[in-house]
């Protein structure tokens, strides 16, 4: 479908990110049973009733401007969410790393999302619609919160990850350098 005027872009950008945050849930049910920090469980059951949320706040927004909520396939979450799966195999069995693994692939995503939600905002405010900013305003508030929580416990998985083997030998380092060059 052709975007021909911004009330479209905006439509489009709503389904967008409502696309985005079911595939966002769905990657967080899969993180939650790969997680094993009990600190990083609670982080991960909280942010999946954030997102619960969101859902509702974006329908919401659907039905403030007069539409049905609509799903328009989001191919930077499909993108994020295909990366965290594969990260989530590709750590099976090292639970420290898989665990640090999970709150990088959940950084990148709070981020994604943050930019989504401030961008919604400002067509919000453009289009004079304070219901529609505030709700949009409340998500981006949790998100950044998220990506916060997630920021401040980041070194501490780090940690525990290389202290369970995940820290590179001299040996592993020398190939990494010589395959970067």
């Amino acid at each position: 479908m052709a975007i021909s005027n911004m009330q479209a872009m905006f439509l489009n950008e709503l389904g967008d990110i409502y696309d985005a945050e079911h595939q966002f849930l769905e990657g967080q049910q899969k993180m939650l049973a790969a997680a094993t920090l009990p600190k990083l469980k609670n982080m991960i059951t909280n942010h999946i009733m954030q997102t619960e949320q969101h859902i509702r706040n974006l329908e919401m927004v659907f039905q403030l401007v007069g539409q049905s909520p609509r799903r328009v396939p989001c191919a930077g979450a499909k993108g994020l969410v295909s990366e965290a799966s594969k990260m989530l195999s590709e750590t099976e069995g090292n639970p420290e790393i898989t665990d640090y693994a999970i709150a990088g692939a959940a950084d990148k995503v709070e981020h994604y999302e943050i930019l989504a939600y401030n961008g919604l905002i400002a067509a919000a405010k453009e289009m004079g619609n304070q219901d529609v900013v505030a709700l949009f305003q409340q998500n981006l508030k949790q998100e950044e919160e998220t990506a916060k929580l997630i920021e401040e416990n980041e070194p501490e998985l780090l940690q525990r990850a290389m202290g369970a083997g995940g820290s590179w030998s001299s040996a592993q380092a020398q190939s990494q350098t010589n395959a970067q060059a």
